[in-house]
């Protein structure tokens, strides 16, 4: 590979960071951590994001690799993810093709708050963790590898790689933490398009939970979004976002920490919208695609205002000015009959997440409008 053809950073690979859910251990010690991500671009170089934004102490990095090639910050092997940051690390020399398999491997010799990292699910969202210092193998040990779905630190791949190379941003929640980025982008394979997950399960725009039974429910948007949408290369962003605004008051007779105060009315949702994502966006010049909020119907706090809640806020999302376009993912997946509810086959079950092969469908639904 020529260098210089290469002259963009663009993130090839994305995710939130969130707190961790809260169980009775909270700490690691002499942990490996992989995480194997396709490549979306040719390039010459990578670089990568380590994020502590929701620790409370200082994690020590012993060392983390790319394949087997050092990651390293200011020339060394190591660092300190300081509480409430990102590193950056250096820019190393790493060509890839579109489709190859980098495996970030990340080593913690001492004990380490495990408490910033998110839970992603989807065909291309795995990883793994080894008990003992495995950073450096080929291949971990089976006898002390175990999968995982939760990414802990890791927040972002930057390739070094072509001028007509961009990011498309996908901003959300636990529906937008499943399957249907990835889904995207599989389809935006061999595009000059990239997909950036920034979503974390049970996160709402205008509020967030402090207690620690509700702590991996994430930030709320005024904190998340203004450090999330940092991302190299980036020109459009997909918000599909406020269901669990409608959804998580019951009163505090029922759960204490969901007190009937959060239920925000739909025009403080539609304000929480353009005044925390929509302008810093177009601050930015990216390009804002509203998606629509999915069916409910069946869902336990399921009433007759919430979807009074919903229809009202999806159909100011369909018409508003102020985005550039809708993704429709509400008429993607519900029911032809009855749009309260999930289509046949498309209803993961609980009546509030979809199915894999609604997943897909919300894929299609995206990638169409983005190459309309």
């Amino acid at each position: 590979m020529q260098n210089t053809q290469y002259n963009k950073w663009v993130a090839c690979w994305g995710n939130a960071t969130s707190i961790t859910d809260r169980r009775e251990c909270v700490y690691a010690k002499d942990i490996t951590l992989r995480y194997p991500v396709r490549m979306s671009f040719d390039g010459s170089q990578l670089r990568f994001r380590f994020s502590n934004l929701t620790g409370t102490e200082p994690v020590s990095l012993t060392k983390a690799f790319a394949g087997r090639v050092p990651i390293t910050f200011n020339g060394n092997a190591s660092t300190v993810l300081m509480p409430g940051k990102e590193t950056e690390s250096d820019a190393i020399d790493y060509p890839v093709r579109r489709g190859d398999m980098v495996e970030v491997s990340m080593y913690f010799a001492g004990y380490t708050q495990m408490n910033s990292g998110t839970l992603i699910t989807g065909p291309l969202s795995h990883g793994f963790y080894s008990y003992g210092d495995y950073a450096e193998a080929e291949t971990l040990p089976l006898d002390l590898t175990r999968k995982t779905n939760w990414f802990y630190f890791l927040n972002t791949i930057d390739i070094l790689t072509e001028e007509q190379n961009r990011a498309v941003v996908c901003y959300g929640d636990s529906i937008t933490a499943q399957s249907w980025p990835d889904y995207l982008s599989m389809l935006a394979f061999g595009s000059n398009v990239s997909i950036i997950r920034r979503a974390v399960s049970g996160t709402r725009i205008l509020r967030q939970y402090d207690c620690i039974t509700y702590q991996a429910y994430g930030l709320k948007g005024s904190t998340r979004f203004p450090i999330e949408i940092n991302v190299a290369g980036a020109t459009d962003v997909i918000i599909q976002h406020g269901i669990n605004d409608i959804i998580h008051p019951v009163g505090t007779d029922v759960n204490p920490f969901r007190p009937w105060s959060d239920l925000p009315t739909v025009e403080e949702m539609q304000r929480g919208v353009e005044e925390l994502y929509v302008e810093p966006s177009k601050t930015l010049g990216l390009k804002v695609w509203s998606g629509t909020l999915l069916p409910i119907y069946g869902w336990r706090t399921y009433n007759e205002k919430r979807e009074e809640m919903r229809n009202a806020f999806n159909q100011w999302l369909r018409t508003s000015e102020i985005f550039d376009g809708c993704i429709d993912f509400d008429a993607a997946v519900c029911d032809a009959n009855d749009h309260r509810a999930f289509a046949p086959g498309f209803d993961s079950g609980d009546h509030l997440h979809p199915s894999e092969k609604a997943y897909e469908a919300m894929a299609q639904a995206a990638w169409d409008e983005l190459t309309n």
